[in-house]
């Protein structure tokens, strides 16, 4: 029998669902994209869709500062702590802001992820997606910039690294935009391989070239849709993946390269957040014993954001 198959007939458990209240207090002002009502228009498609019921929901736990420090250096996160305001919003740049909810927020996004490594690398639930704002993969091991704080995706992979030894790592990045803070913390680490799509010429205006052998991107014009996405899986990063032989597989998922998203000019589809995450699930039933966490990034048109992440995850806990 196909090792793929044999592994997702033998997968037991439910698919994680990791999330917390706090992540809902995090506004950074009224008519920003990155809101709390993300989150809702998620969990109300998910239970509209009868998947919320085959969900394990877990509270996330805050990030330690040394699972933080993995990432970013304690420079920063004081930082943080310093900008963090009692009232009102303290802005890091034109589109990122602090609130007096942030904090908490950031540390139990990240801490999700930590969360989901080790229910997945311990056998406790096969799989695992992070509900969680804010979003992280713009964030870099020093600055804070588009809607993210704490690399979330980061923090969880230097936990799979350094705590369960693994050897070998991949990344999967389909936000709209180039998830640069990912590629600035883990370029040039062999035990990783990131693959990505991304519109470009786009925010944040990087990814085209590449900062390490191990970064392998596939820019996307804007008004790029299914099919070109699809060419980029299966000619770029499925043969990658197939060669690198991943043994935890993370997901940097983010849905506005939605058509109906307005935050890019992409054109993908539920289906194609569907498709995706099948070939992704076949390759971690091949090298990774299935094991995937995938982590919430973007996504902005409620409607859309909600039905892609269904899809996503029932694929997810359906294997």
């Amino acid at each position: 029998m196909l090792t793929w198959l044999k592994n997702r007939l033998q997968r037991n458990g439910l698919t994680a669902y990791i999330t917390h209240a706090d992540c809902l207090q995090h506004n950074m002002g009224v008519g920003h994209p990155e809101c709390p009502e993300r989150l809702s228009a998620i969990r109300d498609q998910l239970m509209a869709s009868q998947i919320f019921d085959s969900l394990q929901e877990v509270e996330a736990p805050e990030v330690s500062y040394e699972q933080l420090a993995r990432v970013h250096p304690p420079r920063y996160v004081e930082y943080l702590e310093a900008c963090a305001p009692s009232v009102g919003t303290f802005r890091m740049d034109p589109d990122t802001a602090m609130s007096p909810g942030t904090l908490k927020a950031a540390r139990h996004a990240a801490g999700a992820v930590v969360k989901a490594v080790e229910l997945v690398a311990e056998d406790k639930a096969p799989n695992a997606f992070c509900a969680i704002r804010p979003p992280g993969h713009h964030a870099e091991s020093d600055k804070a910039m588009g809607f993210c704080f704490f690399n979330n995706i980061a923090v969880g992979i230097t936990h799979a690294l350094a705590h369960y030894k693994f050897e070998r790592v991949a990344v999967v990045d389909f936000d709209v935009h180039h998830g640069n803070g990912t590629e600035e913390i883990l370029r040039d680490d062999p035990r990783v391989l990131m693959v990505s799509i991304f519109q470009h010429p786009f925010y944040p205006y990087s990814g085209d070239v590449p900062l390490g052998p191990n970064m392998h991107h596939v820019p996307m014009r804007a008004g790029s849709g299914g099919r070109e996405f699809r060419e980029a899986v299966e000619n770029v990063w499925l043969p990658l993946l197939h060669e690198f032989q991943p043994q935890m597989l993370f997901i940097s998922a983010g849905f506005d390269a939605h058509r109906e998203d307005d935050m890019g000019s992409l054109g993908l589809t539920e289906a194609d957040y569907e498709w995706v995450t099948r070939h992704l699930l076949q390759i971690a039933d091949q090298y990774c014993a299935g094991r995937v966490v995938s982590v919430l990034e973007g996504g902005y048109d409620l409607s859309a954001l909600g039905r892609s992440v269904a899809a996503h995850i029932r694929v997810l806990s359906d294997g």
